[in-house]
């Protein structure tokens, strides 16, 4: 076996995902296995090369997981012909920026979600990739679930007939931070710092309704900012000035209707954390981010509604559970083994930036739905 060492410029890992799940559960557990096997008697060995403004939280880091390799300079880091791959986790408001950087450096790109402020930013940084002719890939980690791996199991098996509906719920309750901190950063509830459901959401949802169901044709939402008031880290208190709730109606190619919550302010009363609920003329299954279960049409109860009497069925007990058949990795790191494999080895890949642009073109114009009131066309885009 030949080991090639491959450093990536990984920006943005003193954040709780850039550092749990891209850095410790992606990169290090790479590191862990041994590497990542091309296949072709070649081992890549990844050497993060962490990147941010605060020195002593990168250093901290660095010498918890014994890296070598630190650095508050990103012009720095991008000119070093040493680094090959850039990888950005910051803020949103501060990628865009930073991938035309790492990009205009001739570095490979892989980046969190949305990958710009606006449609036009987004699609700006597919074409210069495109035009500077470097590899590129975009987050796409709900894919990657155990539970929606099964839902597409099912899906590919032509389980369900044709698809009717998809509905799903996502969300949790985020604590204000006034007497309890908050699981999420302050500048995701401020509109002015890229913060929002809608921005942060949508992207998502338009990777897996396009992956598992058809391209999404029009969207119908409404946006809210139900908690007007939180405290940011040093418990001072702010105006929420972006929303924490958004409720959208999804028609996707071939009719199929989807209705998707995503909610900051729900108190969960459901299996996990984000579920759908997927309905076909031959069957229905709920996936949600481990398990999946399955109701075939010849398997289907015959419930009848009657206000009269107690519910004596349990409607749960009545699903068949899904099994795993296989072993699933962690979802970002088997995204970050399959762009690697790309880059690398030439893997086909097709998450990339383009797909980053049409999450980015569906936030924008479900946050315009929102305001106008109505529901809007979304356009095909291509480079």
């Amino acid at each position: 076996m030949t080991r090639k060492t491959v450093r990536i410029a990984m920006n943005g890992v003193t954040g709780r995902m850039g550092y749990r799940q891209h850095l410790v559960r992606s990169i290090l557990a790479l590191r862990e296995q041994g590497g990542l096997d091309l296949g072709d008697g070649t081992v890549l060995w990844p050497e993060p090369v962490l990147v941010g403004r605060r020195e002593h939280a990168l250093r901290e880091i660095a010498e918890r997981h014994g890296l070598d390799h630190v650095c508050t300079d990103l012009d720095a880091v991008l000119a070093d012909p040493a680094v090959d791959v850039y990888f950005d986790s910051q803020v949103t408001s501060a990628r865009e920026e930073a991938l035309t950087k790492a990009i205009a450096a001739g570095k490979h790109i892989y980046t969190e979600k949305p990958t710009a402020a606006g449609l036009d930013g987004a699609l700006a940084l597919a074409r210069l990739a495109r035009d500077r002719g470097v590899r590129h890939g975009v987050v796409q980690d709900k894919i990657f679930l155990p539970g929606l791996r099964k839902l597409k199991r099912l899906i590919d098996g032509g389980f369900f007939g044709r698809v009717l509906s998809v509905r799903g719920e996502f969300g949790y309750w985020v604590f204000e931070g006034d007497w309890q901190p908050a699981q999420r950063p302050s500048w995701n509830y401020r509109a002015e710092d890229g913060g929002g459901i809608v921005v942060d959401m949508f992207p998502h949802w338009e990777y897996v309704l396009h992956e598992l169901f058809g391209r999404v044709r029009s969207v119908q939402a409404l946006a809210a900012t139900h908690i007007p008031q939180r405290w940011d880290e040093q418990g001072k208190p702010y105006d929420a000035t972006a929303d924490d709730a958004a409720y959208g109606i999804f028609e996707l190619e071939g009719g199929t209707i989807a209705q998707i919550n995503s909610s900051w302010a729900v108190r969960v009363h459901r299996d996990e954390l984000v579920e759908f609920q997927v309905d076909g003329t031959e069957g229905s299954a709920v996936a949600g981010l481990r398990r999946c279960r399955a109701q075939h049409r010849g398997a289907t109860p015959k419930p009848v509604w009657n206000p009269d009497l107690p519910v004596t069925e349990v409607f749960r007990d009545q699903w068949q559970e899904v099994p795993d058949n296989a072993e699933f990795d962690n979802g970002f790191k088997a995204q970050w083994e399959l762009f690697l494999k790309h880059v690398y080895a030439d893997a086909p890949y097709h998450g990339d930036l383009l797909a980053g642009a049409r999450g980015v073109q569906l936030a924008e114009l479900g946050l315009k739905s929102s305001v106008e009131g109505r529901r809007i066309v979304v356009p095909e885009i291509a480079l």
